[in-house]
């Protein structure tokens, strides 16, 4: 699709906030709680992250797009935020390694998107008035019609959304090294699993409600709770005793997001959503 034929896009807030643009990737309707990332590079790392999994997806960097996309950074199976919003969508890339345009990429993974909004602004806003929920529309023209849906969309807090991105049954990935790490899938990417291995870790990848005496059978030296989406109270059904296993055997464990907040919990540490997110290259989820 060129830039000819986009059609006219919506971004509506749930406080009444609206921004037009064009429209990018699949033409529809989508919704989902509003968060940003600043990142300068790595887009496609991000769409793919399972810890955005049904999130709106705003880049802060203006330009998005211009490299492409190669199968080969994807985070995951497939596409997770929700929808994208950017300032400016580039259509043409300069990437030789590249399998596509982002066009075509966000087009066949479904992803609805918005072109020409001042990211930077709404960043702001959101800084100041906190995290909210938004509906981009390119099919929906009508400004208080799509207010109402960002109003009625349902919230994140209380979501138990881990168990909609893990895998469904366990998985050894081995390496050369010495070291058994015992990972449990919340969402985790493709990436961290990638440098364990490099490290010498043998893994065995278990999903997120895995089962204690297949846990315990593995023998491992050490246990990584992963990154992922949705409320961590919620994920503590399943998350805890896992974790209290692992702290039982006296041997090293660690987290990354959902999976640090997890083992937070199991000290007693109260979770709490933060009144906006910040999410960078540097950031291993905040929320």
């Amino acid at each position: 699709m060129k830039s000819k034929d986009h059609k006219p896009c919506i971004l509506a807030l749930s406080d009444g906030t609206i921004a037009h643009g064009t429209a990018i990737g699949k033409i529809g309707t989508t919704g989902g709680e509003l968060c940003f990332n600043t990142s300068m590079t790595g887009y496609q790392e991000i769409f793919t992250d399972p810890s955005y999994y049904g999130q709106m997806m705003m880049m802060t960097y203006p330009h998005i797009g211009n490299y492409g996309t190669m199968s080969r950074d994807d985070e995951a199976r497939s596409v997770m935020i929700a929808g994208l919003i950017v300032r400016s969508f580039s259509e043409e890339f300069s990437n030789p390694m590249a399998d596509g345009s982002l066009q075509e990429y966000l087009a066949e993974n479904n992803v609805i998107g918005i072109s020409g909004v001042d990211t930077r602004k709404l960043v702001h806003h959101i800084r100041d008035e906190g995290v909210m929920n938004a509906v981009i529309s390119s099919e929906i023209l009508d400004e208080d019609e799509l207010v109402k849906k960002a109003k009625n969309w349902p919230s994140m807090v209380g979501l138990e959304l881990a168990t909609k991105v893990t895998r469904k049954e366990a998985q050894t990935i081995p390496s050369e090294g010495p070291f058994k790490l015992a990972v449990f899938d919340y969402g985790v990417k493709k990436s961290i699993l990638d440098n364990f291995v490099k490290r010498g870790c043998t893994l065995r990848v278990f999903p997120a409600e895995a089962d204690l005496e297949a846990v315990k059978s593995w023998g491992a030296d050490g246990y990584f709770f992963s990154n992922g989406p949705g409320d961590p109270n919620s994920s503590a059904d399943y998350g805890l005793p896992m974790i209290e296993y692992a702290k039982s055997t006296g041997k090293p464990l660690f987290g990354i997001c959902l999976g640090h907040q997890l083992m937070a919990l199991s000290e007693g540490i109260a979770v709490k959503k933060m009144f906006v997110g910040h999410r960078g290259c540097q950031s291993a989820g905040d929320e």
